[in-house]
């Protein structure tokens, strides 16, 4: 659930930071979270018993890119971190990512009961 949280955040980042065109700023803790992401890419990788090149030839990325997702680096695309993911078997990962919205659920309800 922790890694759902975590690549959820990471969506939300990343759509700020291609949507515009302004170079954009990832707040420290918002970094954290992106770097926790990395992190545990390295740790499948690593579990799997997978080298970098291995990974990234797989992934259709190069060497330097996957060393960046590694490191949670907010300006890779995020084609290349979900087919990291389809390389170490997690891509249904990917599909997790915004699908429980408690928040906007609520907003939905609050929207629904002004109506009445």
């Amino acid at each position: 659930m922790y890694i759902i949280n975590i690549l959820l955040i990471f969506v939300v980042i990343s759509q700020h930071l291609y949507m515009n065109s302004k170079k954009q700023l990832l707040f420290p803790k918002h970094k954290l979270v992106l770097e926790q992401v990395g992190e545990n890419i390295k740790l499948a990788r690593k579990r799997r018993k997978l080298t970098t090149i291995q990974v990234s030839e797989r992934a259709g990325i190069d060497r330097t890119t996957l060393y960046q997702i590694e490191r949670g680096n907010g300006s890779v695309s995020m084609a290349a971190y979900f087919n990291t993911l389809r390389v170490l078997g997690l891509q249904d990962d990917f599909l997790k990512l915004a699908a429980d919205d408690s928040f906007g659920r609520k907003l939905q309800d609050l929207e629904l009961i002004g109506k009445k």
